[in-house]
């Protein structure tokens, strides 16, 4: 099979499957979006979606996070995993988007990303899912599914961005990335994986596993 008739294929397979793809993570505006996006790092969006509607019961904007200690953020987050780095990560973003950004989610990839604990992907998620530009934030089931199905070679994430955005039109970035995310944690999990069974896997995957 050809990479364009993959590629085709497995736009159908997703849209067939998940044509209106809800966003996981719980927010209700860019600012709790990208605090629960920083959250899910080494954290299933099911824990983050538990703990921040005790954040957001504190704080829900800039302004009441920093009136918060990072040990007061980081009691609360601590389920999450990773409190101390994130407690001070939420913290820091807020006080720039206050004193630099007058209290606004900055709506530019090169903005988002000088904010404490944000990178690339957390920058691509809040860029798609908060203000519609197209994006492909690249996580690991992404990343896996990806090499699997022969559409990029694995080497790092910031390749298989690439590579992704080259095979599929723009236009469908924004709802694809989560199209793959939920078909991968309902066919193609990390583990105990039979590519037979796949949808995908068993008429584009690759032979090695």
């Amino acid at each position: 099979m050809k990479k364009a008739e993959k590629v085709a294929f497995i736009q159908q397979e997703l849209d067939k499957r998940y044509p209106h793809p809800p966003i996981p993570l719980q927010h209700t505006d860019a600012y709790t979006l990208l605090v629960a996006v920083v959250l899910s790092a080494q954290c299933t969006d099911e824990r983050v979606n538990q703990i921040t509607p005790l954040l957001f019961q504190r704080a829900d904007n800039p302004y009441d996070m920093m009136k918060l200690t990072i040990d007061e953020i980081a009691d609360i987050i601590r389920p999450c995993g990773l409190s101390p780095m994130k407690s001070k990560g939420i913290h820091g973003l807020s006080e720039l988007i206050v004193n630099q950004h007058n209290g606004k989610v900055p709506s530019t990839f090169e903005e988002l990303e000088a904010l404490p604990g944000v990178g690339h992907k957390t920058a691509s998620v809040v860029m798609s899912q908060a203000f519609g530009f197209p994006s492909f934030p690249v996580d690991t089931h992404i990343h896996r599914l990806a090499w699997r199905w022969g559409l990029s070679n694995g080497k790092s994430v910031v390749q298989t961005e690439r590579d992704l955005k080259r095979l599929f039109p723009e236009s469908s970035w924004n709802k694809l990335h989560l199209q793959i995310i939920y078909f991968g944690r309902e066919f193609c999990p990390a583990r105990g994986h039979d590519p037979s069974s796949c949808p995908i896997c068993s008429v584009v995957g690759r032979k090695s596993m």
